[in-house]
């Protein structure tokens, strides 16, 4: 993952619209070989550490949600608000070349010990990124989009 790949990551995150231009979002990231890559690593759930391991950039995401230390909301759509700067992240990534994977397995707990983020900023999950080991599974199961508009809804 070299810099200008990991400038246009970051541009496109940036990018995003938000609620009130407030930009809830912020990421942590370690290249592999990287000092901060072991770091992050060690907190991994073994399910996911068997394949997050090997990828180019590991980006810890996180949303500012209260003001400092207070009950205060900075954003109440704080965790949406960062979805869709995580989205266009990874679609700058596929863009690339690159593949993403967001996922949670991870100790939550000893992570924020670890990076310590500032008051108000909670971490929300991760993204592993880089070349793909293999190609992605033929035909995977999703819902169909007669479910979409369907599902949450009382006849």
């Amino acid at each position: 993952m070299d810099d200008g790949a990991l400038g246009l990551l970051l541009e496109a995150a940036r990018w995003t619209p938000s609620a009130g231009n407030s930009q809830p979002w912020g990421f942590f990231v370690s290249r592999r070989g990287e000092p901060a890559h072991g770091r992050l690593v060690r907190h991994l759930a073994a399910s996911s550490a068997r394949w997050a391991t090997d990828a180019g950039l590991l980006v810890v995401t996180s949303a500012r949600r209260y003001v400092d230390d207070t009950p205060l909301l900075y954003s109440e759509f704080a965790d949406y608000d960062l979805g869709q700067a995580v989205a266009h992240m990874t679609l700058q990534a596929e863009a690339l070349g690159l593949a993403s994977h967001q996922f949670r397995a991870f100790d939550l707990e000893g992570l924020t010990e670890e990076l310590r983020p500032l008051p108000g900023w909670e971490i929300i999950s991760m993204i592993a990124l880089g070349r793909a080991a293999e190609e992605p599974p033929e035909g995977r199961d999703r819902r169909s989009a007669a479910d979409l508009l369907s599902a949450p809804w009382s006849p």
